[in-house]
């Protein structure tokens, strides 16, 4: 089984209009809602690779209760996530169908409180009994501590099991210095993270703060990734125009799967191309084109930059 945190869980809803213009009222074409926050879409990922897949977090009110109603109808996604007494956040993206791109507005999360915390640290730690592996994803809600990333690190890797994370900002930070064994920013986040707008040197920044292995997003550049073993990049063979809403996610999916399946990095990382890319086309987060995927692997480009990080 590999676990999925969303500790700011969210229900996902898509609009899709013909063109988005500013100050006018607009005809949504199309609507979809899905289970939302990063570790959600990172589940449903592994779910489609044919992975069991169990997320935890918090769930509250009834956008929660929603959330919670379609997650029982994947069978594949098992929910273990605590209950709170605030409300789940909603995100709303707006796809604008003539260019391809997407506005996304996100609400605040639920207000989490000492003895909710504490609730899901315990299931956390029972969680990892049956892991094989455990993604750490997206933004804290209000009342969960800034260094709760580095402390369920630590508890993972006192379990001996593998943890990757993917978050931001001061959470990032601190999560980075309890050594991870991956980490997956985006450019900027990186750049926020080790003050580098180069993502080489910014790259090695984040190593030696801590991290085993760190994996950067470059968007239509692919990812670069780089640890003891050696550096590498991959760049799939073309742009995608789409709604890139849940790419990143995809290739967390890619990079964990291949992990439990012990795949060299190479293998592991053109997967995780592949995956973000065919994320692009796909209607909502959490989901990809598989006719797509399955092309993009086979000519996904991976290419050794160095022997050694």
């Amino acid at each position: 089984m590999i676990l999925t945190v969303t500790l700011n869980t969210a229900l996902d809803l898509t609009y899709r209009v013909p063109a988005l213009r500013p100050h006018a009222s607009h005809r949504v074409g199309e609507v979809t809602e899905r289970p939302g926050g990063k570790g959600l879409n990172v589940a449903r990922v592994l779910a489609a690779l044919g992975h069991r897949a169990t997320v935890t977090g918090f769930a509250g009110g009834r956008t929660g209760d929603a959330l919670r109603e379609a997650l029982d109808g994947d069978p594949d996604v098992v929910d273990a996530l605590t209950p709170v007494a605030g409300a789940t956040r909603r995100t709303i993206a707006v796809v604008d169908a003539a260019t391809g791109d997407t506005t996304q507005l996100n609400e605040p999360g639920p207000l989490i409180s000492p003895a909710e915390w504490s609730a899901f640290q315990r299931g956390y730690e029972e969680l990892l009994g049956s892991a094989a592996a455990v993604a750490l994803c997206g933004s804290l809600p209000p009342g969960v501590p800034v260094g709760a990333y580095a402390g369920l690190i630590r508890t993972a890797r006192a379990h001996r099991v593998p943890v990757l994370l993917d978050t931001s900002g001061e959470p990032l930070r601190r999560g980075v210095a309890a050594r991870p064994d991956i980490v997956k920013p985006n450019a900027e986040e990186l750049a926020e993270l080790t003050g580098s707008h180069e993502p080489g040197q910014a790259t090695r920044d984040a190593r030696r703060r801590g991290a085993h292995t760190v994996v950067a997003s470059l968007g239509a550049k692919g990812l670069l990734a780089v640890n003891a073993e050696g550096r590498w990049r991959a760049v799939p063979p073309r742009g995608l125009r789409g709604n890139p809403t849940g790419a990143g996610d995809s290739a967390v999916a890619g990079l964990l799967s291949a992990l439990v399946e012990r795949l060299p990095w190479p293998e592991r990382l053109a997967r995780a191309t592949a995956l973000s890319a065919a994320t692009v086309l796909a209607p909502a987060a959490g989901e990809f084109d598989r006719e797509v995927y399955e092309d993009l692997l086979t000519r996904v480009t991976v290419t050794p930059e160095t022997t050694a990080a």
